[in-house]
């Protein structure tokens, strides 16, 4: 199992880089100065980066970090999200609209931001323009979480597909999902969640050419074990991280505290 001395020290899960840090604060400033330089480079290659945010508590510090780096050229990015609601207006507080207008449009102003109508009277147009949206370029960062259960968006097991034809598409929420969205403050009730979500699906975040992981917190730390230490299958969708050819997983010792070394297969 990793221990508190190996804080700090890269770790190789298959293709996945791993790094453990002391707090959820250092984790998001690490992640976020991964991510920027990666935003920097698609700037200076093609002229703008297209970047996938993240939302939830996981992601807080790492937003806070992304948003105060003087080094990106805001007006050179445009920014997506990757979930969203189904029937959830824009303005309901567990909104990831909501979520991403406060926390990083609001404060960097960027070229644009596109976001995933749930409350759309045609969810099948909405997915459709969606779709065409993300086709329009190269996704350059993809800020993806795991969720308790190991989902990736909204991307439970029994909705993942590491292969899916859709790159949006409607899902079905799980019970562990839902509960999750209670566990962290979202909700009052497991049936205040909705069932239903609008969310990238698993190849359309495998279409980033980086992912950013940031996965603080002792909750998630089976999650972690799976992901890293467990099948690359969809009974735990966060695993496909360990094939992806540029992701980094950024850990904190809670979130590390059931992981172990990389196998030699790694």
């Amino acid at each position: 199992m990793v221990t508190a001395l190996e804080v700090g020290k890269p770790l190789a899960y298959g293709k996945a880089k791993v790094q453990i840090y002391e707090s959820q604060r250092d984790l998001g400033m690490a992640a976020a100065r991964g991510a920027a330089e990666r935003i920097e480079r698609a700037i200076r290659e093609r002229g703008n980066a297209r970047v996938m945010i993240a939302t939830g508590n996981s992601q807080l510090d790492v937003s806070a970090a992304l948003v105060d780096d003087a080094s990106i050229d805001w007006k050179r990015v445009d920014i997506f999200h990757m979930d969203e609601y189904v029937g959830l207006s824009a303005e309901h507080p567990a909104s990831f609209r909501k979520w991403i207008k406060e926390r990083v449009e609001d404060r960097v102003h960027p070229a644009s931001a596109s976001y995933i109508d749930g409350d759309a009277e045609d969810i099948g147009a909405e997915l459709a323009r969606y779709t065409k949206l993300l086709q329009e370029g190269p996704i350059d960062v993809a800020f993806v979480g795991f969720g308790e259960n190991g989902h990736i968006a909204f991307n439970d097991p029994a909705m993942a597909d590491f292969f899916d034809p859709l790159m949006v598409k409607c899902v079905d929420l799980d019970a562990d999902c839902r509960a999750q969205q209670v566990h962290e403050g979202h909700f009052e009730s497991v049936e205040d969640v909705p069932s239903q979500a609008l969310s990238v699906s698993c190849s359309g975040l495998l279409r980033a050419s980086s992912w950013i992981c940031c996965v603080p917190e002792g909750r998630k730390a089976q999650a972690v074990h799976r992901a890293l230490n467990g099948p690359i299958s969809i009974a735990c969708p966060a695993s496909i991280v360990r094939l992806h050819r540029d992701a980094s997983v950024y850990l904190d010792q809670d979130s590390a505290a059931l992981l172990d070394q990389p196998s030699l297969q790694d």
